[in-house]
């Protein structure tokens, strides 16, 4: 860090200059121009045009690496905001480098196969952020993972493979709303200039929706691992009397109401709405560990599953409760009732 003195250059104009290195390696020279951008708390923000650019492209040489390291490498390129992305080969890609070009393409949303030689393919990224915003997202995640939990234990009251087979399938989709998050914080990380295109006055809140992004992912995950459950286990549900599924469907709708209201108070920012999870997420309690301690006795395997299933609802609680904090937080950095910043 470094401190420059302000200049005045008239009645009413201050100046500073810029750094000579950070010029240099963002290519700004005298006439060039730059975007100024005032977060409202304070700071500027001087981006170079050359960081307004939207047609970055990337080459994955797969050479020495396997399909799925580039499958992986496509992904990370996606989400690292790049428009263009070539794979190539130094004589033929083989047929297991271009599978995992299509089946990351599959994946991602907005990606396309745009040109295809024996020795290249290049694929290319048609998503705007001016199309989505992160609350937005955050929201479609979260009533993604929600559809997925429902599906999942309704199948496993009813025995029903095919409701749990519709819950699994809804899992790619929610992968592909979770990593385009991913995609538009890192850009609006890179060039503040897009933060306001993605629905934020500032870069600010950034890093707590990069990790309430993740845990809607985890929670969609959850949701999952109870739909196979139903799948591998034997009449697909549990071997358990109706008060006690009862009991668990209860609890997932408990556990439905906290995460939908924890991603409200993260796109509201409100505090109160923080407070009303903790109290909701209290009164749950350790309903996991009542739910196992009324069970009559039952074998280990067919025990194992119900926990299975508890566990998997009560960590999706626990999920919700980490976005509550991070909603808190957030709303403690504006002015509200609760809160006078000066």
């Amino acid at each position: 860090m470094e401190t420059r003195k302000v200049q005045r250059l008239g009645p009413s104009t201050l100046a500073m200059t810029l750094p000579a290195e950070w010029a240099r390696e963002q290519n700004v020279e005298k006439g060039d121009e730059v975007t100024v951008r005032e977060s409202g708390k304070g700071p500027l923000t001087v981006t170079p045009a050359s960081a307004r650019g939207e047609d970055t492209e990337a080459t994955i040489h797969v050479e020495d690496i396997d399909a799925d390291s580039v499958e992986r490498a496509i992904v990370g390129q996606y989400v690292l905001g790049r428009r263009i992305i070539h794979v190539t080969a130094e004589e033929t890609l083989d047929s297991a480098h271009i599978n995992a070009v299509y089946k990351a393409e599959t994946q991602l949303m907005g990606l396309g196969v745009i040109e295809e030689t024996p020795e290249r393919i290049t694929i290319r990224c048609s998503v705007d952020p001016e199309d989505f915003t992160l609350d937005n997202l955050l929201e479609r995640l979260e009533n993604t993972g929600s559809t997925m939990r429902g599906e999942a234990v309704k199948a496993l009251a009813h025995g029903n493979p095919d409701l749990a087979q519709r819950a699994l399938n809804r899992e790619r989709q929610a992968n592909k709303i979770f990593v385009l998050l991913l995609r538009l914080i890192f850009t609006a990380y890179q060039n503040p200039n897009l933060a306001r295109a993605v629905g934020l006055d500032d870069n600010f809140p950034l890093i707590g929706y990069r990790s309430v992004a993740k845990n809607l992912e985890l929670t969609a995950d959850n949701a999952e691992d109870i739909a196979e459950i139903v799948l591998e286990t034997e009449g697909h549900t549990l071997d358990v009397d109706s008060a006690t599924m009862r009991r668990i469907r209860e609890f997932t709708d408990q556990v439905d109401e906290i995460t939908a209201k924890s991603v409200q108070a993260v796109v509201d920012r409100d505090y109160d709405e923080t407070v009303e999870v903790r109290e909701l997420f209290a009164e749950l309690g350790d309903r996991e560990g009542d739910i196992l301690a009324d069970l009559p006795e039952m074998e280990n395997e067919q025990l194992l599953r119900v926990r299975e299933v508890l566990v998997s609802l009560q960590q999706t609680a626990q999920y919700a409760m980490r976005n509550a904090e991070i909603a808190a937080n957030l709303a403690l950095n504006e002015q509200s009732a609760h809160t006078s910043l000066d």
